[in-house]
């Protein structure tokens, strides 16, 4: 399987840290964002890492060349955003041969990726995108959907008041390549997949529990509340393995 992370974004509610420095090089307990999903989906034996860039695209071209494992990685520069639809079209060729992960690089997020990745390929019949989804503690700023019997989405709410629950999407997702030619459809370069693809497929979304830890670190009090939080899941993490 490959991996698509979307890291083009210029991160405008982290101004001014973000003036200097990509939203997806911003650090959490000394490390950047996309070194966290970089060494998560190197350790799950994902086939290839495809990184969009764009805002300060050298930065993120410097850290990509000075990783570890990178030639797992392909980068793509993008000349201008086109959406995190838009961007999956564009690079069709690449991710068209089999199912593929799509997730925000700067979502600070640890799962079992293994364990995503068996729910798809054991998802209901009909369905052709696997959602990663998590209890909110704040309804109104997430995605909130509704679930059948099996799992699967019947009801998407984007960031609306009083929504009908708190079980929210992560915005990771596998996608099988009958996706890319749902975009393709549409007749257009840019594309949102919250507001144009998703409920599109409503009916069509299977949803696998987060089992792990994930913070959209959009502001600064996010940033500081990650510092905090992740680190203390990390001690639990290695409790629990030794």
């Amino acid at each position: 399987m490959k991996a698509f992370l979307l890291a083009a974004g210029l991160g405008t509610r982290l101004r001014p840290l973000t003036d200097r420095l990509p939203k997806c090089l911003v650090p959490v307990c000394g490390r950047p964002l996309l070194g966290y999903w970089l060494d998560l989906l190197v350790a799950h034996d994902v086939e290839r890492i495809l990184v969009n860039t764009f805002y300060l695209a050298q930065q993120v071209r410097d850290f990509v060349g000075a990783y570890a494992h990178r030639e797992y990685i392909d980068l793509l520069p993008e000349q201008r955003l086109l959406g995190t639809g838009g961007t999956l079209l564009r690079h069709r060729a690449l991710l068209e041969s089999g199912s593929f992960l799509v997730a925000h690089a700067d979502n600070l997020t640890h799962f079992d990726v293994s364990a995503f990745q068996h729910a798809h390929e054991h998802r209901p019949r009909g369905t052709e995108i696997t959602m990663l989804t998590f209890d909110t503690d704040q309804p109104s700023s997430c995605g909130i959907v509704e679930l059948d019997a099996h799992g699967v989405v019947i009801g998407f709410h984007e960031k609306v008041a009083n929504p009908p629950g708190r079980l929210a999407n992560a915005a990771v997702y596998i996608m099988q390549p009958s996706v890319l030619e749902f975009l393709a459809s549409l007749g257009s370069e840019e594309i949102d997949l919250s507001t144009q693809v998703l409920p599109h497929y409503i009916g069509r979304i299977f949803t696998h529990p987060l089992d792990g830890y994930l913070r959209d670190i959009g502001t600064p009090d996010a940033l500081i509340a990650a510092e905090r939080e992740f680190l203390a899941y990390l001690r639990r993490q290695a409790c629990l393995q030794s």
